[in-house]
Formats: C-alpha cells, structure tokens, sequence
C-alpha cells in the first residue's frame, strides 16, 4: 500500500495504545505451552469438544441424553433449556461440561495474570459469543470462583451490552471528540471469524455523556464462513452493508457522522494493515498490500457531504471499550472475547485532569505512580 494511501483522513492512527481515557497495555496476546497456543483451551471450539468427549463414551451404549445430534450442532438454546429442563441427566452432562471448561478457562486467565502487561488486573470482562447464553453465564461465574479460590484477587464478569452488539459500541470510544459535538451516531463494524456485522450507533451523548447509554440503532449481519467469498469478496459485501446503512440513517433524519469504526481481529498497525491475527478472515487480510480502511474510504469516500474518515482497532479491544463507562472506580481492568478464538486486551485508566482525588495525610499522593504508569 503506497505511502500517500489516505486510510483515516488525518485523525488518528490505527491500533494505537493510548486512547483518550485509557491505554491499552496490551492485547491479542498469544500464549503458548506444549500443547500450542493456550487460546485454543477456552474458545467457544474447546467447549464444544470437552461436550462431544463427555458423550462419547455414553453414545456407545445408546444413553446419550442430548440423542444423535453431533455437539457442534447443538446451539445455544437446546444446551440452556438442559440445564433447567426436567432430565436431570442431561442437566448433569452439561454442567460437566461447564464445569470442565471452566477449569480451562480458569488456567488459561491464570497465565494471563501471571504475565506482565496483565499484572494487578482488578477486573475482567468476559465477552464474545459465548457469553451470550446460560451456559456461558454459568462457565464465567465458576470461573470467577476458580481464581478466587486459587488466591487471584480479581473479577471475572460478563460483560454488559449484548456480545453482538459491544463490539459495535466499542468502537465509539474510538472516535474523535468533534464527533460528538455536531452529530448523533456513527457507522460501525465488527468483524470476525464467522460473521461481519455492520451497525448505526447512537451515541445518545444528552442522556449520557460517557456513552453509557449509547445503543444500536440498526445492524446488518453477514455470515461470511457460510458463503466462504474471496477476500475482495467480503470488502465489496461489506462496502455494500454499509451504504445500505447511510441510506436507512438518512432517511431516518438522524445525524450520522462520517466516520466508520472498524473492529477486526488481529494485531493492527497504525497504516491500517494487519500484522498477524486474522487467519479466520476470508483471504490473506496479512498482506502489505491489503488495507480495509483505504479500501472502505475509496468505497465511501463521503458520508452526509463530508469526507469519510476510519478508524480501526482489534475486535478485543474495541469490545472492552464498551465496558469502560462501568469501568471508572478502578485503575486496571481486561477483557476476553470467547468465540472462534479467545481475544484479550488489558487496559488502564487515565485520570481525568478535572477529577479531585483524595491525598494521604503526609500529602503526597503515592497512588498517583500507580494509577497511570503503565506496567
């Protein structure tokens, strides 16, 4: 990609660690042990194995209470009515299952703690698709459970917005502050493994103004791992969802600014490409030669009269974003995306300049070091 490539009309860079209200200490990291990356032990795959292996031995002899249907075709809602339904032997299967990936989880967060861009982690978010059920639910708490009972001091929860939807919210606390100012939502996109999901976010900015209140207005979902297109492919696709979204915003009257977020797996460099990560992507999203943002521009290069400008950053990141009006009384928190993989990022707060803290007695503010070094 040539150098004078526009990729976000002179606002910002990609992938960037220091936001305007925190720093992202890290994210995407890749941990490893004799088996491969760790990862792979807490995705939404590796529950779905550690079910499959539990019945296994029970299909032998005709008493697998889920029947014939193979685990990775059970969705979310037949597993959720199990554990409240009346076979109390299917509850049991499932909860084992729970019960066993939780153990994973709990290990794989554990080496997360241990590392140094995750130290003194106060609380985590748990996101992805795999939050988005009972079971899911279920898995997050025994997992919080876990750490505790092995001395981590730390809180594992589920993240707040809905999984489908954070990634989309997060990318508003990408966005520059004018935005905010002159217009009433934005475009977003979350892409992954399995699906692009494209949405116009309001940021509702007069109810809240840190963005808690902001919401999904309408979204556009593409399963791209169904249809398996080339990567230009899935850029025209997605071009497309997002044009059909600035017809339907405008014909609505609402304020849409132009700026697009951009949520994707994968390390992001600040010229818009992506180093590593995105394997699950349809094509080679690796190569120099691919940027999206430029792409996205070129295919939109304006939006309401003015022109376009993009931002992107990694999905992990950006669904921890939308957690960050909760995340205020602490100074460092994180947050894991169980889905196709296991996404993560570490963050720590910024004081506001205009925020009055509490001085010891000795008036020397000791925790000031603390709270805005990065580790």
């Amino acid at each position: 990609m040539a150098e004078d490539t526009p990729t976000t009309s002179g606002i910002g860079k990609h992938g960037v660690l220091r936001l305007p209200s925190v720093d992202v200490d890290s994210y995407n990291i890749e941990l490893k042990d004799d088996d491969g990356f760790l990862g792979d032990r807490a995705c939404r795959g590796a529950f779905r194995k550690i079910l499959d292996d539990l019945r296994k031995p029970l299909k032998k002899n005709g008493d697998d209470p889920l029947g014939k249907t193979p685990s990775e075709e059970i969705g979310k809602g037949p597993l959720d009515k199990a554990l409240i339904g009346e076979d109390i032997e299917a509850a049991a299967l499932v909860h084992g299952a729970i019960e066993e990936f939780a153990q994973e989880l709990a290990y794989v967060t554990g080496r997360f703690l241990k590392t140094k861009a995750w130290a003194d982690t106060e609380c985590i978010v748990v996101g992805g698709g795999f939050r988005k059920s009972r079971v899911g639910e279920i898995a997050i708490a025994r997992t919080d459970l876990l750490l505790k009972s092995e001395g981590h001091k730390v809180h594992l929860i589920p993240i707040r917005f809905d999984p489908d939807e954070a990634g989309l919210i997060g990318c508003l606390h990408l966005a520059p502050s004018w935005i905010f100012e002159a217009f009433d939502s934005i475009l977003a996109v979350d892409i992954g493994g399995t699906n692009i999901r494209c949405g116009v976010i309001e940021t509702k900015c007069k109810k809240a103004a840190d963005l808690s209140k902001a919401a999904v207005w309408k979204s556009d979902l593409w399963r791209h791992a169904d249809d398996e297109p080339t990567r230009e492919g899935a850029v025209k696709k997605l071009a497309k969802m997002l044009k059909d979204l600035i017809s339907q915003a405008e014909k609505q009257g609402l304020k849409l600014a132009p700026f697009i977020g951009i949520s994707c797996p994968g390390v992001i460099q600040e010229d818009g490409s992506i180093e590593k990560g995105a394997q699950n992507l349809p094509g080679n999203w690796e190569s120099s030669r691919f940027n999206l943002p430029a792409l996205l521009i070129g295919a939109i290069p304006q939006i309401g009269g003015h022109d376009t400008t993009v931002l992107m950053h990694n999905d992990g990141v950006a669904q921890g974003l939308s957690e960050m009006p909760y995340m205020q009384d602490i100074s460092r928190w994180g947050v894991l995306t169980i889905g196709t993989g296991l996404g993560n990022a570490r963050f720590t707060n910024r004081r506001k300049e205009n925020k009055k803290e509490k001085k010891p007695e000795n008036g020397k503010d000791k925790d000031k070091k603390d709270r805005t070094a990065k580790d």
